[in-house]
């Protein structure tokens, strides 16, 4: 006995093969559009990192400067009280070698 099919078998099977194929081509498609934005994210984060690195050395930079800033009124600070001990010292130096020259 031989397996024939009929020509409508045959042009059905046909047809579900077409149906299938463009499925399966929707699929492929839908994929490399998904793969294209995975590559364009990948992309982006890799933009991203580059630039919190570039901020965070700002950021190092910025408190090195403002460190420096800060130290400035202390440093005033500590001539303004090394002026006024000085000036203390030189005052009571002052008084005492005159009450001495006066004693005399």
């Amino acid at each position: 006995m031989e397996d024939y099919i009929t020509r409508a078998e045959h042009e059905e099977f046909g047809r579900r093969m077409e149906d299938e194929h463009h499925r399966q081509n929707r699929r492929i498609e839908l994929l490399e559009e998904n793969i294209g934005q995975l590559a364009d994210l990948t992309l982006s984060v890799g933009k991203l990192a580059n630039s919190m690195e570039g901020m965070l050395a700002e950021q190092k930079e910025q408190g090195k400067r403002l460190k420096t800033l800060e130290e400035v009124p202390v440093k005033n600070w500590n001539t303004v009280k090394v002026a006024i001990l000085t000036a203390i010292g030189t005052a009571a130096g002052t008084g005492i070698v005159a009450a001495v020259i006066n004693y005399l």
